[in-house]
């Protein structure tokens, strides 16, 4: 099974930023939908950003603006730069992979990473 690691979390204040990144060893997914899920405590996981191989990006209207996802197709990764942090991001965040196009629902998405704590203090 190819992996998902993320890295970049942690405890932040309202207003900071920061960026999650997520390498895939020993598998490239060059044409693959790459993307990131979140979940807090006690509730569903939630689509945040997703990217096609070609570049298209979606965003979850929660993160418009203050949120960009990238990817470096070369390189197998994919980042997620958080600005404008809030309490309300506070969660678990998720790599994932789709061989499919830009979709919100998680269960399209067969490859996970372990998921990287994201913590806003207000």
């Amino acid at each position: 099974q190819a992996k998902l690691v993320e890295s970049g979390g942690g405890l932040v204040q309202t207003g900071d930023s920061l960026r999650l990144s997520c390498r895939t060893p020993g598998r490239k997914f060059g044409t693959y939908t790459l993307g990131w899920f979140r979940q807090a405590s006690d509730k569903r996981r939630e689509f945040v950003a997703g990217i096609t191989w070609r570049g298209l990006t979606s965003y979850a209207d929660s993160v418009k603006g203050r949120f960009t996802i990238s990817r470096d197709n070369d390189k197998n990764t994919v980042d997620l730069q958080m600005n404008g942090l809030k309490p309300a991001d506070t969660a678990v965040y998720y790599c994932v992979a789709n061989p499919g196009g830009l979709t919100v629902v998680p269960t399209a998405y067969n490859y996970w990473g372990q998921g990287t704590q994201v913590t806003v203090s207000s």
